[in-house]
């Protein structure tokens, strides 16, 4: 989730969803020196997003849709397998500073009212100990669709439909407790960078769990293909198109969490390179 190292971005609300993944989808993104984490043939995905209000690009939305997890030991780090961005700046960066398949989108939002609820089945409880909340919701459904954009092409990479719910809680702390935290990451060997790199994300921001957003695909979905960077016979235009179904993949496997970060900060280190490739095992797009 990165563009300018050594720079911070910061935003009001970003969405952190995590969903098992195939391992032998995510297998085609990770360089073959690296492990990947998996267990019972799944690795822990899903994506990041984003909007920015203060960065050295302006403001922006990101989208990254995150492979897998791979070990770096003594922890892991995680692997991005495509990161959207409506702004030619970050797209700009992300590719030459940071390492990352970063590709310019469009996002496009709309915001539709869902009718209040004022029943909450746990009231009476919570409210018996103390920490009871009020039983009216304010709601609002938004769907994103984000659409990448390739010169005067476009193609839908998926509709994210979220649910905003949010009660007016006593002591008002609905927003969660403030944590920092670091998202270390791998990244490199595309068109743009060839060599492996290793940078991390530091946040600053309130979190709480939310429930998982909804994640639709263009239809139809193009079939998938194995991709193997020493495979022959692929076309420029089917490298695209495969990396960019996969990307689809992982972002309609399964949910298993919902993170949202609210007043968030981020800082983005500067990578350092861990080795220098003279070609690419991985498609730039």
């Amino acid at each position: 989730m990165a563009i300018h190292p050594g720079f911070s971005k910061a935003g009001k609300v970003a969405l952190y969803q995590l969903h098992l993944v195939k391992a032998e989808t995510v297998r085609a993104f990770i360089p073959k020196e690296l492990r990947l984490v998996e267990a019972f043939g799944y690795t822990l995905g899903g994506f990041f997003l984003a909007n920015y209000d203060d960065s050295p690009a302006g403001v922006f939305d990101e989208l990254v849709v995150i492979a897998g997890i791979v070990w770096n030991p003594p922890t892991s780090c995680a692997w991005a397998a495509r990161v959207l961005v409506n702004s030619e700046e970050a797209c700009h960066h992300g590719r030459k500073e940071v390492g990352l398949p970063s590709q310019v989108a469009r996002f496009s939002k709309r915001i539709t009212p869902v009718p209040r609820q004022t029943k909450d089945k746990f009231g009476g409880f919570l409210n018996m100990i103390g920490v009871g909340t009020t039983i009216c919701h304010s709601k609002d459904c938004m769907d994103v669709q984000v659409t990448e954009v390739v010169g005067p092409a476009s193609s839908d990479i998926c509709n994210i439909k979220l649910l905003t719910d949010v009660p007016t809680p006593k002591f008002n702390k609905w927003m969660g407790p403030s944590i920092t935290m670091s998202l270390p990451s791998f990244s490199g060997q595309t068109e743009y960078n060839a060599n492996l790199l290793k940078y991390s994300c530091r946040l600053a921001c309130r979190v709480r769990a939310v429930r998982p957003a909804k994640v639709s695909g263009p239809s139809p979905l193009k079939k998938e293909r194995n991709l193997d960077s020493e495979s022959r016979g692929f076309t420029a235009e089917e490298v695209v198109d495969n990396a960019r179904n996969l990307s689809i993949s992982v972002m309609l496997s399964k949910p298993i969490l919902a993170l949202e970060f609210n007043f968030l900060e981020m800082q983005v280190e500067a990578p350092i390179i861990l080795s220098n490739n003279t070609t690419s095992s991985l498609p730039a797009a």
